[in-house]
């Protein structure tokens, strides 16, 4: 009987170690930022995981949650800054905006959340980026600043490469999940993309869904789609298994 209860207790335990994802502020450039780690055990793999236009909200704490269950460590950074959740659509366009106008910030932000991910212990030597949206698009720039990561990867992610910029200086493995029925990011931009990739030989692999419309992985939203957020979420899983150790 002790022994029974001992191995309850430490099961119990270990639920409320996975449970126990935590804020996080942390500073960038002298301004505050509120990210969210979780870890199931010490030196886990690393997910960076970057918010849709509406900040750093439940959805993204949830994705982070459901990476955790499956061994990652996840820190969710925050791009806004503490306290900054937009909630109308002109406040949204104004936080996107003007971080596509200051690639510099934009990038400066990404790196201070991965090295907050460090300081919670997170091994950014053993990590991939991931975004959804907005976030996605935060990846890809964070990709061409040749963030040394082991991947990227962007779900309805924006597709654009900025004038000046190219993927010469990109590293790891992408993973492009997009829905064919995207009208804000188009199969166009999808096409120009893959030509990019492969023009600096970078490593790639990008499906579409059929019928999946942008922000398809939002669970409750208008445009959610089921069978392309089950299939997406099931390949970035298997990425996942393959490209971290």
């Amino acid at each position: 009987m002790k022994l029974i209860l001992t191995i309850l207790f430490i099961m119990v335990s270990a639920g409320n170690v996975l449970a126990a994802g935590t804020a996080v502020d942390y500073q960038v450039n002298g301004q505050t930022y509120e990210g969210y780690f979780v870890s199931p055990k010490a030196g886990a793999p690393l997910v960076l995981l970057v918010h849709d236009w509406d900040g750093l909200t439940d959805y993204e704490v949830k994705r982070a949650d459901m990476l955790a269950e499956l061994g990652y460590a996840v820190f969710a950074a925050d791009l806004f800054g503490k306290g900054m959740r937009p909630t109308e659509v002109v406040d949204m366009r104004q936080h996107t905006g003007e971080l596509y106008k200051d690639r510099a910030k934009l990038r400066a932000l990404l790196q201070g959340s991965l090295d907050a991910a460090k300081a919670q212990g997170g091994n950014v030597d053993n990590a991939v980026s991931m975004g959804y949206c907005f976030g996605g698009a935060a990846v890809l720039e964070q990709a061409r600043s040749g963030a040394d990561l082991k991947g990227f990867v962007t779900f309805h992610g924006g597709l654009a490469t900025p004038e000046g910029q190219d993927y010469s200086k990109a590293k790891g493995q992408f993973l492009i999940l997009h829905g064919t029925a995207d009208s804000s990011i188009t199969m166009q931009d999808f096409a120009n993309l893959a030509v990019e990739l492969e023009k600096h030989g970078v490593a790639h692999e990008m499906i579409t869904y059929s019928g999946a419309p942008h922000a398809f992985t939002v669970f409750g939203g208008k445009r959610y789609h089921a069978d392309a957020d089950h299939k997406s979420w099931q390949r970035f899983v298997e990425y996942l298994q393959a490209t971290l150790r």
